[in-house]
């Protein structure tokens, strides 16, 4: 079970985007996550006319590692470590080291 999932909304812990919040737009595999508006690069593109593509510089969002990210709590306003705990009906969910609430439970 994945501890961050696509949705999920996280803080950046490390690097140059230290303290930014965003939403997890895609898993790009195991360890690699993209975040809305953290690591934007900018890409010179070249017009291709064939496929209606104009030139320019446009901005884009890489992968981060997912270790340079933190789940957010809203209870406590920063982020957070993320367990997994098995209810008694067998179900898994995600609950926050903190607090021990459930993530995503409003």
């Amino acid at each position: 079970m994945q501890k961050i999932r696509k949705g999920d909304e996280v803080v950046v812990i490390a690097g140059r985007d230290k303290g930014k919040r965003g939403t997890v737009l895609e898993r790009t595999d195991d360890s690699h996550l993209v975040v809305e508006g953290v690591n934007m690069v900018k890409k010179h593109v070249r017009p291709n006319p064939m496929k209606g593509e104009v030139g320019g510089i446009v901005d884009k969002t890489l992968p981060i590692d997912q270790s340079n990210v933190m789940l957010y709590n809203p209870a406590t306003g920063k982020g957070d470590r993320v367990g997994i705990k098995v209810l008694e009906d067998g179900r898994k969910v995600r609950v926050f080291k903190s607090n021990g609430e459930m993530v995503g439970a409003a």
